[in-house]
């Protein structure tokens, strides 16, 4: 990516806060344009300062992440949301990426790591741990009747968009994706984008996410 990415951090530790932003400010291609304490903090902070990527913490005291990110995501072009969560303790970081979170980052993250998901998530790449994902997902299908209205759903879709969310699903980039269909990478976008629209959905992850409920992932 050659244009800067800006980044909203949201947490309610002002030491957190001030680690990230002094780490996020030094990265190569990344600005720190603002900061929240509290979920309910958010869409001000977005009124006041553009943001590409949305840094946002789980567990807040007044408004969590997840209510946040479902704010973030309802907002006219919307940035992207990267959900920080300590794994064993979240419940809620399935459902934040349901509500249409681009990912999500273990707060033990090195620097580096941090720095690198939010580049990908602003150029449009999910942040999804192969590992970890594959542990949340597992958990995807709670409610009766999940799979078949899945599949429901994605009855909608052509056979080449069926295969391009497959792809999606198993987290195949978009060059990827590409490769493995001879496409364009601008067709495969193109694709994601009607994708997207037929199925009323937010973002790849929440494809991806469908894509396993169907059980096809």
């Amino acid at each position: 990516m050659t244009e800067v990415v800006r980044v909203l951090v949201v947490d309610d530790d002002p030491l957190v806060r001030s680690g990230l932003t002094m780490m996020l400010d030094g990265a190569d291609g990344i600005v720190v344009a603002g900061a929240a304490g509290d979920g309910d903090e958010v869409t001000a902070a977005l009124d006041r300062h553009a943001a590409d990527v949305v840094l946002m913490d789980i567990r807040m005291a007044r408004v969590n992440g997840l209510a946040a990110t479902r704010r973030v995501r309802a907002r006219a072009q919307p940035p992207e949301v990267i959900v920080l969560t300590t794994f064993d303790t979240d419940e809620n970081v399935l459902h934040a990426l349901r509500a249409g979170a681009s990912g999500f980052l273990l707060k033990d993250s090195p620097p580096a790591r941090i720095a690198e998901a939010i580049r990908r998530v602003a150029a449009g790449d999910p942040i999804l741990s192969p590992a970890i994902t594959r542990r949340l997902m597992d958990r995807a299908v709670t409610e009766s009747g999940a799979q078949r209205r899945a599949r429901t759903a994605l009855a909608a879709l052509s056979s080449r968009e069926h295969e391009v969310a497959l792809a999606v699903g198993q987290g195949s980039t978009n060059a990827e994706i590409a490769a493995s269909l001879h496409l364009s990478v601008a067709t495969v976008k193109a694709h994601i984008t009607r994708i997207l629209t037929k199925l009323g959905l937010g973002n790849r992850t929440q494809i991806a996410l469908l894509m396993h409920d169907a059980g096809y992932c």
